[in-house]
């Protein structure tokens, strides 16, 4: 019996941009299905009940709900290629330590400087030393796993699509604030599987607009 892979996503989430990632990593073949976050679907309103919200990842009918979740989830279920986490529990526990601080500080703030009129510029600031606290702990490391591209890069590289936006709205520039960190993502944009995942920084800024028009912030 043929597995059924089904992924619901919004092509602009660095979210949904990770579980894409992972599966690439693992060569796991996937339906896509483009979800509208005006008009959400029957069947992710059915697969996702609590939050109703995208990435949600259907596996024979069985819906895996949250992006880091769901990377661990495809790490233990197709183990035979190329391990997204460390199998050291210490190492392993590490990884998930920075990848929760990405969905605390770097999401949570990076949302504040496009989509909360007035706190831009406060946002900003806070956003930078959260990106160089993250530098910090690269490091000189290739990868934040060091050799070996995993965990916590897929659940930072998606926000890279997105630093055009942040730097617009926060009048900053994060280039000439983390230059190691722009170059660690040059490098994970060498690898096939998150160059086929993130979009293009002008279509990410268009459809960030669109949403500020939407929201009455513009």
């Amino acid at each position: 019996m043929a597995e059924e892979v089904i992924l619901l996503d919004f092509w602009a989430s660095m979210f949904g941009m990770r579980t894409k990632i992972a599966l690439a990593e693992k060569r796991v073949k996937y339906d896509y299905r483009k979800e509208d976050l005006w008009n959400k679907s029957s069947l992710l309103l059915e697969m996702n009940p609590v939050h109703k919200k995208i990435p949600v990842l259907i596996h024979n009918g069985k819906p895996v709900c949250e992006s880091l979740i769901q990377i661990e989830y495809i790490n233990e279920t197709w183990p035979d290629k190329n391990s997204l986490l460390p199998s050291d529990p210490y190492k392993r526990a590490h990884a998930k330590f920075w990848a929760d601080f990405i969905d605390k500080k770097v999401n949570v703030t990076a949302r504040r400087i496009w989509a909360a009129k007035g706190e831009e510029q406060e946002a900003a600031k806070e956003f930078i030393e959260i990106l160089k606290t993250l530098e910090s702990e690269l490091g000189d490391k290739k990868y934040f796993g060091d050799e070996t591209f995993g965990y916590v890069d897929i659940a930072l590289i998606g926000f890279y699509s997105w630093f055009g936006v942040y730097e617009k709205f926060g009048n900053i520039s994060i280039e000439s604030e983390c230059s190691k960190l722009i170059a660690w993502a040059k490098r994970c944009l060498e690898r096939e599987s998150v160059a086929k995942a993130l979009p293009e920084s002008e279509k990410v800024a268009t459809f960030v607009s669109d949403c500020r028009k939407k929201l009455g912030l513009e």
